[in-house]
């Protein structure tokens, strides 16, 4: 089942309205991460801008980084393919823009780590963002503690900075983590670095009880989601399940050794996407 489009007038913030359409509607959402120009800036925007359309509630997009310590294998490799385009911050931006010429209700995230953001400059980079249409950014390596030299400029500008919770976040260290956050909560359901392991069904039950007991922000939970059954059981208990690496695979998998592209792989990543999109939403098998 599709969620309705916002009204046009109602853009301000789009991460809040989508999870209140998403719980209007009863059901979980999707959020699908890319990285991008991963792995040709062309196939990049083909894949994003067909990601509504297959199902994605909300998107996140990799600020590609050349030490992405938090990301296992297969994003580290999809940052190395979009780093021989020489992509930065700007490059990431101009795709955003793109994207909103015809897209204006669901949700961008950018996604990355501290050091392209510090040197571009953290007031240049909040207001260049909300310009270009970004909604949120999660900076992995930048804890709630350490987190205000960016974050009074992203609020300023009506960005949401969105925290990561993990297993090993204990009940005393919740209320730092989300009397920052906004936006949503992103839970890491696994200890380590992204797409190497899946959680349990039921130790994710308990983490989202946990956590909604601290916060009535949505709750997303990432890591290790593979499958459309894998997304169906997160979908149960989160607001939202949050796919990256198996995506990521989906691309690497139509790059040749030479580094050209298969013909079709756009449309082969969307296809994936529109399955785990079944799965979240209830309607698999």
């Amino acid at each position: 089942m599709s969620v309705p489009k916002l009204n046009p007038e109602n853009t301000g913030n789009r991460i809040a309205a989508r999870f209140e359409l998403l719980a209007k509607h009863k059901r979980p959402g999707l959020v699908t991460f890319i990285t991008a120009n991963d792995p040709t800036p062309g196939v990049f925007m083909d894949i994003l801008e067909g990601l509504p359309a297959a199902g994605a509630d909300l998107i996140e997009i990799g600020i590609p980084f050349s030490d992405p310590a938090a990301d296992g294998p297969a994003i580290q490799l999809s940052g190395q393919r979009a780093l021989k385009h020489g992509t930065k911050i700007d490059d990431v931006l101009e795709a955003v823009r793109e994207f909103r010429r015809d897209e204006i209700d669901t949700p961008i995230i950018l996604m990355g780590y501290y050091n392209p953001i510090y040197h571009y400059g953290d007031q240049e980079f909040a207001e260049a963002a909300a310009k270009a249409g970004v909604d949120g950014v999660i900076v992995v390596d930048l804890p709630p503690e350490e987190s205000e030299e960016l974050h009074v400029h992203l609020r300023a500008n009506d960005i949401h900075m969105i925290f990561l919770s993990a297993p090993t976040s204990s009940d005393a260290r919740l209320p730092t983590i989300l009397g920052k956050a906004s936006g949503f909560v992103y839970y890491v359901a696994i200890t380590g670095i992204t797409g190497t392991a899946s959680a349990s069904e039921d130790a994710v039950k308990a983490a989202t009880a946990r956590l909604r007991r601290h916060t009535t922000l949505p709750i997303a939970v990432g890591f290790g989601i593979r499958t459309p059954q894998q997304a169906y059981a997160i979908g149960k208990h989160a607001d939202a399940a949050v796919v990256g690496s198996a995506i990521v695979d989906v691309i690497a998998q139509g790059v040749k050794p030479d580094g050209t592209v298969e013909k079709g792989l756009a449309v082969k990543v969307l296809e994936f996407v529109k399955s785990l999109a079944t799965g979240v939403h209830g309607t698999w098998p």
